[in-house]
């Protein structure tokens, strides 16, 4: 108990602290949009599950499009400084979607742009976090600043799932998208205080675009348990898009009782999340990525019990389990990166396992709605739960992920 202790004196960091908050204030204003723009969208005069689909995959398409220049960007210039950068951005493009459904002028040239900036913003976001947090966090305590990291993130989602849908039921999804603007714009002021110490990343030699490209894929290629996993999760993550994104809030709608009932099923989700926090700081697997493929498993059954027309309290307690297992996964998947890959390339690797964990997932986005017109919306969801099991029994055949050990860490190590 002395070493958790130990360990939840990061809190007293101020720099760790600054770091919580944005991202905690950060993913809150994350956490009210897949209710307020999946709704707002769909209760758009002639709005389908298509038209849902178009938007959503204008949001996915440039962070994808845009990913490993984000990585290489947050590998050159103070990662802080990127972040910052990165929530502004996200700020701008929420807001422009919240005047749009608020003025009631919403074109779907406009509704594209809109989610685009949103998604270049993430692009931006993503690998500088990842890089961000070992400058900040010693090195045998990664693990633990990764679970509070999730912990206030999972909190959050928390409270945007059931403040987002209370906000869409009561006031419609435009004040909803306008709430997570002026979060992500507080989360880029609170990083702007995040002063780093000069000479904490030396800049080394400068090189062109490509070869920084070039060599940040050989440090992800070179460790197959790193490629094998993000390959799996480019199908994972596919069956997940369409599942949450569009077939969940269509069922949702068409059967269980409208935007109350998906708020529910990713409150469900996300409490999952802060309990599996409790699990992620405490356990330490002496093969991570083993026991982090393991978790996916479980990934498939709120897709099941949705698509086996289960009840509503069933469903939500298949996504709480969902929520344990994805949180756990990435504080093991991100603290195992953090050690393993060289600190001045951990952006550029972490912009590749983004890229290819989601570069399906726009597929997902476009096929799900064509998918529940043709196999209807629960024959769907059964697919999206088998492609979540075949994909994660496939990456069980690697000896890489199967035999990866973690370190003996003291707290010597850290820095």
């Amino acid at each position: 108990m002395h070493g958790f202790t130990g360990d939840l004196g990061l809190l007293r960091d101020r720099r760790f602290t600054l770091l919580l908050s944005a991202r905690t204030i950060s993913v809150l204003g994350s956490a009210f949009a897949p209710v307020a723009l999946a709704f707002g969208i769909l209760g758009l005069p002639g709005a389908t599950a298509t038209t849902l689909s178009v938007v959503l995959t204008a949001e996915a398409l440039p962070m994808i499009v845009f990913m490993l220049a984000g990585g290489v960007i947050a590998d050159r210039l103070p990662r802080h400084r990127v972040m910052m950068a990165g929530e502004f951005l996200m700020a701008a493009g929420f807001f422009a979607l919240a005047v749009m459904l608020l003025t009631g002028w919403t074109p779907m040239p406009a509704l594209v742009t809109a989610a685009a900036v949103s998604g270049i913003a993430t692009a931006i976001t993503f690998p500088a976090l990842t890089g961000i947090i070992p400058e900040v966090v010693p090195l045998d305590r990664l693990q633990t600043g990764n679970a509070l990291l999730g912990l206030g993130a999972n909190a959050s989602r928390v409270a945007g799932a059931v403040l987002g849908g209370g906000t869409v039921v009561l006031f419609g999804g435009g004040w909803a998208l306008a709430v997570s603007g002026a979060m992500f714009a507080v989360a880029g002021v609170l990083i702007a205080l995040l002063r780093m110490e000069a000479g904490e990343r030396p800049p080394g030699e400068r090189h062109s675009v490509l070869k920084d490209l070039r060599d940040g894929w050989r440090e992800f290629s070179s460790r197959q348990w790193l490629w094998v996993v993000v390959a799996q999760f480019s199908l994972l993550v596919m069956a997940v898009q369409a599942g949450h994104g569009v077939l969940g809030p269509l069922l949702a709608k068409e059967t269980l009782g409208g935007p109350a009932a998906w708020s529910a099923f990713l409150a469900g989700e996300a409490v999952g999340t802060i309990a599996g926090v409790l699990v992620s700081i405490r356990v330490r697997p002496r093969r991570p990525i083993l026991v982090a493929v393991l978790l996916c498993l479980p990934i498939a059954l709120p897709y099941v019990l949705l698509g086996l027309d289960a009840p509503l309290w069933g469903i939500v307690a298949g996504a709480f389990v969902l929520g344990v297992s994805m949180d756990v996964f990435g504080v093991l998947w991100q603290t195992t990166m953090q050690r393993e890959v060289p600190a001045e390339s951990l952006s550029r690797v972490s912009s590749y396992d983004m890229l290819g964990s989601l570069m399906f997932g726009p597929i997902g986005l476009m096929l799900a709605g064509p998918a529940a017109a043709l196999f209807g919306t629960q024959g769907a969801l059964l697919g999206c739960a088998v492609i979540v099991v075949l994909c994660t029994l496939a990456t069980l055949l690697s000896p890489g992920v199967r035999n990866l050990r973690a370190p003996e860490l003291t707290p010597a190590t850290s820095h």
